[in-house]
């Protein structure tokens, strides 16, 4: 019942390739300009710095705690509230030779006039600005080895034109997520870099069940033009893509709604690149297939030599 919640659909999604693509150009190159002039902000864990957690017995005011840091020489310290308004989560860049215990020591000092209750220290974490930026190079050369591995992969799994199509499609997904995040200055630390690995594994998913329809397809179906069969394909396989989306997206909105601040970007992330995952493994990676010029030839296997005379002995 479940598998077939979209029976029978006949949507020619090749034919809507020209605004689709048109569409998706602009989201990337908008992306790629708000990341060239706003950035990623990035967090702790590629950035270098103290975070120091904080709890208040009664709702805390954000303005007189920074108030409250600047005084005690800790002028560029982030302050939001983690949780709940009682919850406060501090931001420091990091100070040359100072010790950890000692700067959160001063920071609970500097905070003591901030509330008339006791505050309860929560965490204290460190890291040193070389493994900060050491963790930022290798985050990228992993998303860059990811789609380097996928594309030597569908290579031998499909054919070249395959390839082309499902990295075009990953890029894509990772541009416009990574785009969202510049734009909002949304946190993006390890967790969120986690997500966007899992976003390309994700998407790569998708697009993989599309790909071995569409080979499928070529084989059996003996009328009809490439754009055709690839419809038909997409067709096929469309109820599963959208039951497989949706049930993703109802996990990832309550782990965004009931998870917490730890793992909001992560989820967050998640549900970006699955929406625009599943977008892209229809309308980007089968699209780039057909403007490459794939054919029935290019999918049909290869006949070993000497295969005929086997067959007649």
């Amino acid at each position: 019942m479940m598998r077939n919640l979209i029976h029978n659909s006949k949507i020619d999604f090749m034919g809507l390739t020209r605004s689709t693509w048109i569409m998706s150009g602009a989201l990337v190159i908008l992306s790629l300009l708000i990341l060239l002039i706003r950035g990623l902000n990035f967090g702790l864990d590629f950035t270098g710095g103290y975070i120091v957690e904080v709890g208040y017995p009664q709702a805390a005011d954000l303005t007189v705690i920074r108030e409250a840091l600047a005084t005690a020489q800790f002028p560029d310290a982030s302050v939001q509230n983690f949780g709940s308004s009682q919850d406060v989560l501090i931001r420091m860049v990091p100070q040359e030779g100072a010790d950890k215990a000692l700067v959160s020591q001063r920071v609970i000092e500097s905070l003591a006039g901030t509330t008339d209750g006791e505050l309860d220290l929560r965490r204290v974490e460190f890291v040193g600005p070389q493994v900060g930026e050491a963790l930022r190079e290798q985050g990228g050369l992993a998303v860059l080895s990811a789609l380097f591995a996928i594309v030597v992969y569908i290579w031998f799994r499909f054919e070249k034109k395959f390839s082309v199509g499902s990295v075009l499609a990953l890029v894509h997904d990772v541009v416009i997520t990574l785009g969202i995040f510049s734009l909002f200055q949304l946190d993006f630390d390890l967790t969120v870099l986690a997500a966007i690995l899992a976003v390309i594994g994700y998407s790569l998913n998708d697009t993989i069940v599309v790909f071995d329809r569409i080979r499928e397809n070529f084989r059996s179906m003996r009328r009809g033009s490439p754009a055709e069969v690839i419809n038909t394909s997409i067709n096929q396989t469309l109820s599963r893509t959208v039951i497989t989306s949706l049930t993703t997206l109802l996990v990832l909105s309550c782990l965004l709604i009931f998870g917490g601040k730890i793992i909001s970007g992560f989820a967050l992330a998640l549900i970006v690149g699955v929406v625009v995952g599943t977008y892209s493994s229809i309308f980007i990676a089968s699209a780039a297939v057909l403007r490459l010029g794939i054919t029935r030839e290019d999918l049909m296997p290869v006949e070993k030599e000497g295969a005929d005379q086997e067959s007649v002995v």
